[in-house]
């Protein structure tokens, strides 16, 4: 939100001092998102994210008139972000937020529908249109002309995403409000079991990984292989032997379906598993010598239970007027059909869509080291879009070695700092306490309150259960090779592709997110306790403490002071 001339500028640490790119900026309230881009940002990344929010952000709310605008910025190579009222007077404004009202219901009411009818037939045509494209048979001069729609392309893939997440948000938290308000708030995580044990893309990916796991136990040859050998080795000693090979082509299928993902939400600069297989062979290493998990019988359980605590919700409703009843029932089946998009969406547009992304910029990435203008494939990430066409158009004169190391060189010294909750200049007011306001808390995670004893962290209650074991600080999917069965995960953040590890993990820590969060809705659907948003677990825990995690509670106890 903008803040007044009058109030005081926000501090900055002496290893983080900020130059604006623009000096009114300095007069906005900035925060990271830990929750999607916890690490620093390559210029290519940081620059696709700002079109997309620029046109899909910006342009879903403008088009549902949602009173909220967002700005990006790339601070210290961080993700920022400023979500603020549209510049209107105030009249407007409140009318604009009557309209969005009245039109969130009609959104919420159709979420589905408009997911199965619209929205996913149109990514996938898209989709379908990107991979037709011979990237390496092209000329530069139709590469650079597919450059073009591909900026366009992921325009429109944010404006979907966010034309979809704003109502499925708000569907999730504001049947947590209803649930609340008619049975007590004594238990955050209540409403949430109406919601579970349906199957989504993310819980997909992970049953068909099990199912390949059920494969290698078939083949002692490649049972052996996956038990005992390094994660980088497995894929060479496959491909020696006739009965490996012919589970390699099981992998590939696996790949060529729900591979196209890297480690991380909304990220092109990271390999995707086809590229890089080693967090599917993790999984795989995990899953071959267990045989005491049936995904597809966990989930028909949850489901069970879901619907007999539904009737049981059900029967507490009678006697109450049937307008509360019906309202009751619109908000459960937009949360239930909210809570499986929630996976979905990411699925297709987080993933898929910005692999193809990827694909277009390393051809350019290819053909650019090839010239000698840049050092290898990938340093076309640290260029920006526009960038990347100026370079195209006078291949091979403009040279771009120094201005790669240079933004290597940044990202790497910030790499290491951990950025402050916010700079600029800090709101007149605090955020409206309405349903809009209260789903976005929820999904990013709101303030925490001080620990109240020693060796204790809180966070966001994610999902409910009691657990003590080992905690494994990973963060990222290549350091994932050290979790082992039992274990408790701590991590900054969790993206859908790292579901599987949830299967191993006994319990899960995280500094980002809240209770809407993909960590928090899929620790739940596992049945495993989790903590999320605790703003610091990373830093406080270390490997091989002793740590007991309270989901239900939001609270982490450090056991075991290494």
């Amino acid at each position: 939100m903008n803040a007044t001339l009058s109030a005081q500028p926000i501090p900055t640490p002496p290893d983080f001092s900020v130059t604006w790119e623009r000096a009114e900026d300095a007069l906005l309230f900035w925060q990271p998102d830990p929750l999607h881009f916890p690490e620093p940002m390559h210029p290519l990344e940081f620059d696709c994210a700002a079109r997309g929010f620029a046109c899909g952000f910006n342009g879903a709310a403008e088009a549902n008139d949602v009173p909220i605008r967002a700005q990006l910025r790339r601070i210290n190579s961080y993700f920022f972000q400023c979500f603020h009222p549209p510049m209107v007077p105030h009249e407007e404004l409140m009318a604009m937020a009557q309209r969005f009202e009245q039109r969130a219901g009609a959104l919420m009411g159709r979420l589905g529908e408009r997911w199965n009818s619209e929205q996913l037939p149109e990514i996938q045509r898209n989709l379908a249109a990107m991979r037709s494209f011979d990237l390496q048979g092209a000329s530069l001069t139709d590469l650079i002309k597919h450059w073009d729609r591909t900026v366009a392309f992921v325009e429109r893939t944010w404006y979907i995403h966010f034309d979809l997440a704003l109502p499925m948000l708000l569907a999730m938290s504001m049947f947590n409000d209803m649930y609340a308000d008619l049975f007590g708030a004594e238990n955050a995580l209540d409403a949430y079991r109406l919601l579970q044990g349906f199957d989504n893309k993310s819980l997909e990916t992970d049953r068909a990984l099990w199912a390949l796991s059920r494969t290698a136990r078939t083949i002692p040859f490649v049972r052996e292989v996956l038990t005992w050998s390094a994660e980088h080795e497995v894929v060479p000693l496959l491909e020696k032997r006739a009965d490996g090979q012919a589970f390699l082509r099981d992998l590939h299928a696996f790949l060529a379906e729900y591979g196209r993902r890297s480690d991380t939400f909304a990220i092109i600069g990271v390999p995707s598993w086809i590229e890089d297989p080693t967090p599917v062979i993790k999984n795989l290493r995990d899953y071959v010598n267990r045989d005491d998990y049936d995904a597809m019988a966990e989930m028909q359980r949850l489901a069970a239970e879901r619907e007999q605590l539904i009737a049981e919700t059900r029967e507490r409703l009678h006697g109450y007027p049937q307008p509360v009843v019906g309202q009751f029932e619109f908000f459960l089946k937009a949360a239930q059909e909210a809570t499986v998009l929630q996976e979905d969406h990411n699925f297709w547009l987080d993933q898929r869509s910005l692999y193809e992304v990827r694909c277009v910029a390393l051809e350019f990435g290819r053909r650019f080291a090839e010239a000698g203008v840049i050092g290898q494939a990938d340093d076309v990430f640290y260029l920006t879009i526009d960038e990347v066409r100026q370079t195209a158009e006078t291949l091979p004169w403009m040279d771009r070695q120094q201005r790669v190391a240079e933004r290597k060189a940044e990202m790497d010294h910030f790499r290491h700092i951990m950025p402050p909750a916010a700079v600029g200049t800090p709101p007149p007011e605090a955020p409206p306490d309405n349903p809009l306001f209260r789903a976005i808390t929820r999904f990013f995670g709101g303030p925490i309150e001080p620990a109240s004893e020693p060796h204790m962290l809180r966070g966001n209650a994610g999902s409910a259960g009691v657990v003590r074991g080992v905690a494994k600080v990973v963060r990222s999917l290549a350091e994932a090779s050290k979790l082992r069965q039992g274990d408790i995960l701590v991590t900054a953040t969790t993206a859908p592709p790292w579901t599987p590890l949830f299967a191993t993990a006994a319990a899960i820590v995280t500094d980002a997110g809240g209770i809407l969060s993909h960590c928090a809705v899929i620790a739940r659907e596992y049945r495993i306790p989790a903590v999320v948003g605790t703003g610091m677990a990373t830093t406080l825990i270390r490997d091989g403490q002793i740590i007991e995690v309270d989901g239900g509670a939001g609270i982490v106890r450090l056991v075991d002071e290494l």
